[in-house]
């Protein structure tokens, strides 16, 4: 029995492997290389020189990149405040044991199925003056009617928030629903008996017990933030002019089209602290809440 179960654990560490290697040269390893490139004047290509802070000082002078934390942090707050929202009123609606849940479940989360570059492409169409709302209604007869925002510089950072919300809040949707079907139904049947209003009962009771689900989205709605690069490109090209630049396409336009391997890397380093310092704290939290509960 005792050698069966040493067979087991050494297959596991087997299986296991390839994962743990991919991890550690995959990710970790190029996590350090970018790093070590940042912290030296390398341009086109790696130098093996150290400078210090200098390309971090750079970055942090450079106006195109202190435009995209503005307008990262401006879509950051709007897309997670909206998909949270959105995803909870939703797995609410679906909670209620409606017709068709199955089919409803399948259409709110279809959008997620699909790549950002789909959706930046489909919506780049929907808001175009030229092709879709706006020409819509003039059609209709309204004909001051306008709806320009995609070309509009102040506007513009707004269009991406409406496309990636309506792509993501069917996940949220997936994580809520599976949490409320935890919920005991003797709350619900205490709540009645006490006459205590559904959307009290949701806001005082039920929310704060959804508490892993709402963290979970907010992790990975966070980390959607941080990377959002696709659908910027297929709605906007980070336009008109750099109106909705955001840090990961300054990366890659740094990286690839401005040959600068250096002051991206810099730029790479400074959204990773950025998740490191809001992911660490909830996994941290999480776990010493976990740690109390057994």
């Amino acid at each position: 029995m005792v050698k069966k179960r040493q067979n087991v654990s050494f297959a596991a560490y087997v299986a296991i492997l390839p994962m743990a290697l991919t991890v550690l040269l995959a990710y970790l390893g190029t996590m350090l290389w970018t790093a070590r490139v940042s912290v030296s004047s390398s341009r086109t290509f790696p130098a093996s020189d150290f400078v210090g802070a200098s390309q971090y000082i750079r970055l942090f002078n450079n106006e195109r990149w202190l435009l995209s934390l503005q307008n990262v942090a401006v879509y950051g707050v709007l897309f997670i405040a909206a998909c949270l929202v959105i995803g909870f009123l939703l797995a609410v609606f679906i909670d209620q044991k409606v017709m068709a849940e199955g089919a409803l479940r399948t259409i709110f989360l279809y959008p997620y199925a699909m790549s950002f570059v789909a959706t930046g492409l489909i919506w780049q169409w929907i808001l175009n003056p030229e092709l879709g709302i706006q020409e819509v209604l003039h059609k209709l007869g309204w004909t001051n009617a306008q709806f320009d925002w995609i070309v509009d510089q102040d506007m513009a950072i707004y269009t991406i928030v409406i496309a990636t919300v309506w792509q993501a809040s069917g996940l949220v949707m997936a994580l809520m629903l599976s949490g409320l079907r935890g919920v005991d139904e003797e709350i619900w049947k205490a709540a009645r008996i006490d006459g205590i209003p559904r959307w009290r009962v949701y806001l005082s009771i039920v929310l704060p017990m959804l508490g892993a689900s709402v963290s979970t989205a907010f992790v990975l709605l966070f980390v959607m933030v941080v990377k959002v690069f696709d659908a910027v490109v297929a709605m906007t090209q980070g336009g008109p002019g750099t109106a909705s630049e955001v840090p990961a396409k300054f990366i890659m336009d740094y990286l690839f089209g401005r040959a600068n391997i250096g002051l991206a890397s810099a730029a790479s380093i400074v959204l990773l602290l950025t998740v490191l310092a809001i992911v660490a704290p909830l996994y941290f939290v999480r776990n010493r809440r976990a740690a109390m509960g057994a």
